[in-house]
């Protein structure tokens, strides 16, 4: 299917917020030993340029949420350009992350989804990943593939969230495909929910982190919609 710009809508759904809340809350906590691990996947194709800079400002906010457990591993993930993929080695570092992060520039391109769920399967296969957050706008690959490869995360215990950059229609179906697959969660967002998507997108890092407990911790702190995810977790 063809990638057209996507122009932010100018209101997100709390209907879908609070199902992908719940989604959440029902997904396994970490292992209550070693560090939690979770793999953050952007695409940084051109049709996601307006938004580029804001959006990385929200991004980056999760990391910095997690730097006092000091028990959060992320690796960072994006594709752009013509089959450019890049995969970051493990950091625990947030200020080195946000600035990695930071320095990726958009480039057009076609989506390379399955690139990042065969990372992230291959990594877990090493050694347990508790998350997999994916931010993007677009699907350009058959999507029989991508939930096939969907499917085999998910029986690897990895839960997949994903953060629909818009509402193309195609892409959302797929997306709530791949999640429900995963045991995971998909959640659009738009250019009025930016507090929203930052929110929720700590409280999986946090969550990946801490578990149950540093959530429900965050959620006192965050209110709205962390605090409903903590109280779904009691």
């Amino acid at each position: 299917m063809a990638k057209k710009p996507t122009k932010l809508t100018e209101s997100s759904g709390s209907q879908d917020v609070t199902q992908f809340l719940r989604k959440v809350a029902e997904s396994p906590p970490q292992s209550s030993s070693g560090r939690g691990r979770l793999i953050f996947a952007m695409d940084a194709t051109a049709s996601r340029e307006p938004t580029w800079d804001k959006a990385c400002a929200i991004q980056g906010q999760m990391f910095l949420e997690t730097g006092a457990l000091g028990g959060l591993e992320v690796k960072m993930v994006y594709y752009r350009g013509f089959g450019e993929f890049e995969a970051a080695p493990w950091a625990s570092n947030s200020a080195d992350l946000v600035r990695r992060m930071t320095r990726v520039y958009c480039l057009g391109g076609h989506t390379q989804i399955g690139k990042v769920l065969t990372n992230a399967i291959q990594e877990t296969r090493k050694k347990k990943v508790n998350a997999l957050v994916f931010v993007g706008d677009c699907i350009e690959e058959d999507v029989d593939d991508l939930c096939a490869k969907a499917g085999e995360l998910g029986l690897l215990g990895v839960p997949a969230f994903l953060f629909q950059e818009g509402s193309e229609p195609s892409a959302t179906r797929a997306f709530k495909q791949m999640a429900q697959l995963t045991n995971g969660a998909h959640c659009s967002f738009d250019a009025s929910s930016a507090k929203q998507l930052r929110d929720l997108l700590s409280a999986v890092a946090i969550y990946a982190a801490g578990g149950r407990k540093a959530l429900e911790n965050f959620g006192r702190k965050a209110g709205g919609e962390v605090r409903l995810l903590a109280s779904q977790l009691k």
